[in-house]
């Protein structure tokens, strides 16, 4: 049995921790925020609720329309409209339902990978009050987005040359709940001025509270890219201001702003996942496919299985 240390609680790291797990290696997943999901989030605040990061996902491939059609069987997703779907009750319930049985260490910021030995050693900045974070692993998965997966790489002295190719689009997201009736009529809708491009009625998601109109609003990347180094206050207004003709009569009840600085994926690096064998060093997430969260599912998957075709198999004992 391996033990692995998988950096990232997003859909590919999960994806990755739970083939892993179930195929009976050790693996334990770090990760710094208090959530799991990575950008399927959801923000809870004042009583209301907000999928302020990715607004639905849909499933093409066999594997992962497999996997959506166990997490429905789970309740932990449903459809919204035609070919969408959405976490239920949030987004960050098939993130939930992935880690149900993973050793998960959250609010746990991996600082520098050193490889001796042999073998993998981490600094945690949560340490030394859990110092069993720190190693020695068997191998180290970066399930992160591809400038951070460098930068820590790079701590180690090492890195994947394919990381430097990828390209991300911000996303500012408006977050609004309102009291009465709005010009909005369907449950999401695109947008082709600025700054915003998309705007979608959160309370018609399955599973949400519907007594409150809760809106997000996500900006373009143009403007986003713009202005991403902005601080959120400054941002409402001219968001606000972009909204405020398709609230009809609506008063305004709550509103805040959000910056993802990773939110798209505008090049990929084009393929599955990257695994360095020698130095059992792997790397994962959905800038390896494309900007889905069905790409990091499968990216995650691919580098499991990369890795399983390394390491020996813990039920059988060989390779």
């Amino acid at each position: 049995m391996a033990r692995i240390a998988i950096i990232g609680a997003g859909i590919s790291g999960l994806a990755a921790a739970r083939r892993l797990h179930d195929a009976g290696h050790d693996c334990l997943v770090l990760e710094k925020s208090r959530g799991l999901g990575g950008r399927m989030a959801t923000r809870h605040t004042d009583g209301l609720s907000f999928d302020h990061g990715a607004q639905y996902f849909t499933a093409r491939g066999t594997d992962f329309r497999h996997q959506v059609h166990a997490w429905q069987d789970q309740g932990a997703v449903a459809a919204w409209g035609t070919d969408r779907y959405v976490g239920r009750p949030d987004m960050t319930a098939p993130a939930g339902a992935l880690a149900a049985p993973l050793e998960v260490r959250r609010n746990s910021r991996v600082e520098r990978l050193r490889r001796s030995d042999g073998a993998w050693h981490l600094q945690v900045e949560s340490t030394p009050e859990h110092a069993e974070l720190e190693g020695p692993f068997d191998a180290v998965l970066l399930a992160l987005p591809a400038p951070q997966a460098a930068e820590l790489s790079a701590t180690a002295g090492t890195g994947f040359a394919a990381l430097a190719g990828v390209r991300y689009a911000p996303c500012i997201a408006l977050m609004a709940a309102v009291e009465g009736s709005t010009d909005l009529h369907e449950t999401s809708c695109e947008l082709s001025g600025q700054p915003l491009s998309w705007v979608a009625r959160n309370a018609t998601k399955p599973g949400r509270d519907a007594e409150t109109e809760t809106l997000v609003a996500h900006a373009g990347p143009d403007w986003s890219r713009e202005h991403i180094q902005q601080d959120p206050d400054q941002l409402a207004h001219p968001l606000l201001t972009a909204l405020r003709p398709l609230l009809g009569s609506a008063r305004l009840l709550h509103h805040q702003v959000h910056r993802w600085l990773y939110a798209r994926v505008e090049q990929a690096a084009g393929r599955p996942c990257l695994w360095d064998a020698g130095q059992r060093l792997g790397a994962c997430g959905d800038w390896a496919l494309g900007p889905r969260v069905e790409a990091a599912f499968d990216s995650g998957r691919a580098l499991a299985d990369a890795v399983l075709e390394t390491l020996p198999d813990p039920r059988t004992g060989g390779s």
